[in-house]
């Protein structure tokens, strides 16, 4: 479910609640090999289950972090600003990969609003990001991104 936020200014009456849960996706070996082709990184330990079953815990290939965070476009935003001109990426504040995604695990994403600063023509809005899986008490992921929403 989708959080609907009027205006950027709105977001301040979200500050310490969380927007929403998205649904599971699955990070399968086919995904993390494209990965792993598009950007160099061709570590044993993302792309070879046969060794991965032998030498890794829990036996399989594990994804790349920076996939991981690649994914979050894809699992949110968990909210849409119905009266806006345009919202940028201001990137992120922290970042952390706190633990593995194994190939064929499902991941989501949760997101909420940490802060709510007013820039020239909008809102910066600072988000807590955490990507679980599915059946891990400890995230994968957890990040505060900042992103700009302009009216």
């Amino acid at each position: 479910m989708v959080t609907i936020i009027e205006t950027p200014g709105d977001f301040a009456d979200y500050v310490g609640k969380e927007l929403g849960v998205s649904d599971w996706m699955v990070i399968d070996q086919a995904r993390i090999d494209a990965f792993a082709e598009l950007t160099g990184d061709k570590q044993w330990i993302h792309v070879d289950p046969e060794r991965a079953r032998t030498e890794m815990p829990g036996g399989k290939t594990i994804a790349h972090g920076y996939l991981t965070l690649s994914m979050m476009p894809r699992l949110g935003p968990l909210f849409q600003v119905e009266k806006k001109s345009r919202a940028l990426n201001y990137g992120l504040d922290r970042l952390r990969f706190t633990g593995a995604v194994p190939a064929g695990s499902r991941i989501r994403l949760k997101q909420g609003v940490k802060a709510v600063e007013p820039v020239e023509g909008g809102q910066r809005v600072t988000l807590d990001c955490v990507i679980e899986v599915e059946g891990q008490d400890k995230p994968a992921l957890v990040a505060t991104q900042i992103v700009a929403f302009y009216d």
